[in-house]
């Protein structure tokens, strides 16, 4: 791994890794895609590790004694340890997922398990919520973390209580500490806006929520792409994240959780692999990881992810964050430049990923949007799944712009040159 700093040249040179970025044209042109905070592109060496152990080391883990299937088990686990690590945790404490959504279900499922006693759930105390008390989110979330926890409310009888974010959008630890009270069970937060872009300072609104006890549970699908990341650093008790966002394949994410709560925390889906003992009356489950991982799992997907993980260590996730910056800060200051265009979020200079939602005076976000694609440039447009916080910021839509280390300066430039146009093309429409 190097340590000089990405330049447009070394990330054309990246770029010849991703067929589908170097040879589509859309409408006559080369595809700028900045669509990466709804998934990203997939490298050459992560679709062909996903191939190879498909067609040569396929078999069932966890199960068979013959040579495949324990070569087949080495893949998988080998796999969890790759990705653990690059969060800065301990294979035990990794839950393979089908999603990052998935995840934040099996926790508001298990706690809800938690809540009625259920068999899995002896020692889960610490999870049990009922009337009285309080889940705290905010208003920036991803409705997959926010809508889970409706539903913990509804099934427990406990109080939804939502953290404002202030005039830019911004999650502060004030705000979340204003909305704390001494019967907060749970905090669950953002650590990166899919909409702004604005990074959550997480120590410290787990510090606040340390204060009253409660537990915290973090939407990382937006920063661990993007940035080092070690949860245990951070505090945080769970995390989210997926494979897509980050070179991966679709059909896997993770949950992160420290280990003695994950082993505590009751069962959400039953069934083979994650037993110990099962009689006609009752069953007993292993520990944490596989106590969450009933089953056939995503074994091929596991492997590749493990792939992706690797390129994007050998590339290194600070000089990735560091180009990101830079695309970030180029793409927000050209936006700020553009007459009748917002800038959702915090202004140009505040720390944030390389994403920027806008939106244009006069012209809805699906407008923009085609404008762009007949120009061939993707982005995403929409409320983002996250409609709260759009009604927060006075909006139904916006039109999202998100890069990714395979982007260069020019590709921020074609965009801000093709925003630039849009209003000027409905005038003279309307003319």
């Amino acid at each position: 791994m190097t340590t000089t700093p990405l330049d447009n040249e070394q990330v054309l040179q990246l770029k010849q890794d991703f067929p589908l970025l170097t040879e589509t044209q859309v409408a006559g042109h080369p595809l700028v895609y900045l669509d990466t905070g709804a998934t990203s592109q997939v490298p050459l060496p992560v679709a062909d590790a996903e191939r190879d152990f498909t067609l040569r080391h396929r078999a069932a883990v966890h199960r068979g004694a013959h040579t495949l299937a324990v070569e087949a088990t080495d893949f998988f686990e080998d796999a969890r340890a790759t990705v653990s690590r690059f969060v800065g945790a301990d294979p035990y404490s990794l839950v393979w997922t089908s999603n990052a959504t998935e995840g934040l279900n099996l926790l508001s499922y298990a706690m809800s398990n938690a809540a009625a006693g259920s068999n899995g759930s002896e020692n889960a105390e610490r999870f049990r919520m009922g009337p009285g008390d309080e889940i705290v989110t905010t208003q920036a979330e991803h409705h997959a973390n926010l809508i889970p926890w409706q539903e913990l409310a509804a099934r427990t009888g406990a109080t939804l209580r939502v953290v404002p974010v202030d005039e830019r959008g911004l999650i502060t630890p004030q705000a979340v500490a204003n909305t704390l009270s001494d019967r907060t069970k749970l905090v669950a937060f953002t650590h990166v806006s899919n909409v702004t872009g604005a990074i959550t300072d997480v120590p410290a609104v787990v510090a606040e929520a340390q204060k009253v006890g409660a537990l915290t549970v973090l939407d990382a699908c937006q920063s661990v792409p993007h940035m080092p990341i070690d949860f245990p650093a951070l505090g945080v008790d769970f995390a989210v994240f997926s494979a897509h966002k980050m070179l991966g394949p679709t059909g896997i994410g993770a949950l992160y959780g420290r280990r003695e709560l994950l082993n505590a925390l009751p069962t959400f889906l039953t069934g083979g692999s994650m037993i110990t003992k099962v009689t006609t009356e009752h069953a007993r489950y292993l520990d944490s990881p596989v106590r969450f991982e009933a089953g056939t799992q995503r074994i091929s997907q596991a492997v590749a992810w493990a792939e992706a993980v690797r390129y994007l260590e050998q590339i290194g996730m600070n000089r990735i964050e560091a180009w990101e910056a830079e695309l970030g800060g180029r793409l927000a200051r050209g936006i700020t430049e553009i007459d009748g265009v917002r800038l959702l979020g915090p202004e140009p200079g505040v720390e944030r990923v390389g994403l920027a939602s806008i939106d244009v005076a006069g012209v809805h976000a699906h407008d923009v949007g085609q404008l762009l694609d007949v120009a061939g440039i993707a982005v995403r447009v929409g409320h983002h799944c996250a409609q709260p916080l759009h009604r927060e910021l006075g909006l139904t839509a916006s039109t999202r712009a998100s890069t990714y280390l395979y982007n260069t300066t020019d590709d921020v430039d074609r965009f801000l040159d093709e925003l630039s146009r849009v209003r000027g093309y409905f005038r003279a429409e309307g003319a």
